[in-house]
């Protein structure tokens, strides 16, 4: 990419301070790197150069950064956490039998001084001045030679070492699946600061925040790698690998030991990359402006899949960008390496030798976080639910789109998920800090599943044209911002008319639970129904009945506190709109003009969208 393009297009994606406020605000870093990478001792040496603009009306006299592969030590707090908690990640732990018990040892404590992942600083300077940089194991705490004034810029530079650790989690090196390098949080990343403060939170194995920026990374590693990742490669055409364009030949002397990849990634708040000797590179265009790269090993037993999986995803990618919004930039890496799956800037790393439906199902979720946390990037420690949920979201509507029979109801699984976790007495809020959580299930539960919910329960509340429209204002209004759960929720309330602050607060902050029940069928020339709220949290009511002549009537109750009235989600049934219903009554009573004879069966939320603790009182059926 030629530098006016980069400009152009940095140009284009630079966020515009129109967020919940017009005081909106956000810091931005220009990375400059160079890493030399020995791939027999699987270490690295590293220059940066960062410029940091400090947009907040703070003076800023210290800066932290991440340095995340300090975690793969023993006697880390991501080791100790493992050692600790009730359920570890049965990736990073070995189980052993002793007798009838079964013993579980952390993999981290493990590790020998060359198994292990390291990354120290050195000759850390502000504009040419040496500062005072202390390591705190994954944290980099830098007291600054001079403070950095609202609306100004400064310059750090500074060396480091870093040794790739056996793959525990995430990043690494020799995964199960004999991928050589997985560069996962692999360089000095500075922390987030934003209207909440510093967001240097030590790394035990959750999730991530970051700062917009851009990144110019070259990477010096053995000539026999071949590497995928974040970013546009500038030089295809002198690293060949299917880099090059077309009919250009790549000759390397023999005597030259390695190459240079030279990548630039614009407006991204993380860099990743992979390599190995035994890589393919597959690159599949699209009528859609975006190129897509598949690089996976060459191995007989994943080649068909993963071949099988390429028109796949620009199905998906294609999917994406009709419901939520066109994906930004002009390519896309699906990669094999890492553990499970992971998104990154512009790229992901997958395990790749799983059954076909498996790795079209894990790249569906995990390109699907391009939208929600690599465009809109969230606060995804603090509020994991934001990008778990809504990833979980479009991935099964997206899946379902792509199934040759369609379901009804493709978030079915994310309601039973959450409503089983209500029912353990395991829960614990959504406002929980991702690394807070008491147990991996519940976190795991509560982000992914109950965050889904979030958006399926709007689908219900404000009816699906709505939630959509939401959807894609959501990213229009936000792409290239951090926005907060407030930010969701105004933009349901702007698109719909609705008032939704108690949904909110009900769903994330607090345990209330949704039980709506049928408590009374009664008449004799008219039929009054009388429901009841059991649970907490409240909601407007649909009705379904059905009578014994196959005809169907609905009925809506809208809930007073939303001042709000749902268009007919089903056309073809004639609907009849209720007085509204209070939260502080706990009872509903209406009455139908038919006698209970006729009635064959009444349901609450027929369509199933509902997070309902107990469907089995939600229908009433005259035998």
């Amino acid at each position: 990419m030629n530098k006016l393009l980069l400009y152009f297009l940095i140009g284009l994606f630079a966020p515009k301070l129109t967020a919940q406020s017009s005081s909106y605000w956000q810091q931005h870093v220009d990375y400059k790197m160079e890493v030399a990478v020995d791939v027999k001792n699987y270490q690295y040496l590293g220059k940066q150069e960062l410029v940091y603009t400090n947009n907040s009306a703070d003076t800023l006299r210290r800066v932290f950064y991440h340095l995340y592969n300090n975690a793969f030590q023993p006697g880390s707090e991501m080791d100790l956490r493992l050692q600790t908690i009730k359920d570890p990640d049965g990736r990073m732990i070995t189980k052993t039998k002793v007798g009838d018990k079964e013993i579980k040892e952390s993999r981290i404590s493990k590790l020998q001084p060359n198994e292990i992942g390291y990354l120290h600083v050195s000759n850390f300077k502000q504009d040419g001045v040496t500062a005072v940089a202390k390591e705190v194991e994954t944290i980099l705490e830098v007291t600054l030679v001079k403070p950095i004034l609202p609306g100004k810029s400064t310059t750090f530079t500074l060396d480091f070492t870093g040794q790739v650790p056996v793959q525990i989690r995430r990043s690494g090196r020799n995964n199960k699946e004999g991928i050589e390098l997985s560069m996962a949080q692999w360089y000095p990343k500075m922390a987030e600061f934003d209207f909440e403060g510093w967001h240097a939170d030590a790394y035990i194995a959750r999730e991530f925040h970051g700062v917009w920026g851009n990144f110019d990374v070259k990477i010096t590693i053995d000539k026999d790698y071949l590497l995928g990742g974040s970013g546009y490669l500038q030089n295809g055409n002198e690293i060949g690998f299917n880099y090059q364009d077309k009919d250009v030949v790549v000759k390397v002397p023999k005597k030259q030991k390695t190459l240079t990849w030279h990548f630039i990634a614009p407006n991204v708040h993380d860099f990743t990359w992979a390599a190995d000797k035994n890589y393919i590179h597959d690159v599949v265009p699209t009528n859609f402006g975006t190129t897509l790269h598949f690089i996976y090993k060459n191995n007989p037993n994943i080649i068909e899949n993963w071949k099988k999986a390429e028109p796949k995803t620009v199905q998906l990618m294609e999917y994406y960008n009709k419901i939520v919004g066109k994906y930004p930039y002009n390519q896309y890496s699906v990669i094999q390496g890492g553990d499970g799956g992971m998104e990154y800037a512009m790229c992901t790393l997958i395990l790749g030798e799983g059954t076909f439906d498996g790795l079209v199902g894990v790249i569906a979720h995990e390109m699907g976080h391009s939208w929600f946390q690599h465009i809109l990037a969230s606060n995804e420690s603090k509020h994991p639910w934001m990008d778990e949920g809504f990833t979980s979201f479009i991935e099964d509507l997206g899946l379902n789109e792509l199934a040759a029979t369609k379901s009804a109801n493709p978030f079915e699984g994310a309601i039973k998920s959450y409503i089983n976790l209500a029912n353990s007495g395991k829960e614990q809020p959504l406002s929980t800090h991702g690394d807070r959580y008491d147990e991996n299930r519940s976190y795991s539960i509560a982000s992914y599943s109950k965050g889904e919910v979030f958006l399926t329960q709007l689908q219900y509340l404000i009816g699906k044209e709505n939630l959509m429209k939401t959807l894609r204002k959501y990213f229009e209004d936000f792409k290239f911002k951090h926005p907060t759960p407030n930010d969701i929720k105004r933009t349901a309330e702007r698109v719909s008319g609705a008032n939704l602050d108690w949904y909110l607060t009900d769903w994330a902050e607090t345990l209330n639970t949704i039980d709506y029940g049928i408590k009374n069928v009664e008449g004799i020339t008219g039929t009054k129904i009388t429901l009841e709220r059991i649970g907490r949290t409240p909601m407007p009511i649909d009705v379904l009945v059905e009578y014994t002549d196959g005809s169907k009537e609905s009925f809506y109750i809208p809930l007073r506190m939303m001042s709000f009235e749902k268009e007919n989600q089903t056309p073809e049934i004639s609907r009849t709109i209720l007085k509204d219903w209070t939260w502080g009554n706990p009872n509903y009573s209406f009455e139908i003009n038919k006698s209970k004879d006729k009635i064959k069966k009444i349901t609450i939320d027929p369509s199933g969208l509902m997070a309902d603790m107990k469907p089995e009182n939600n229908s009433f059926e005259i035998k």
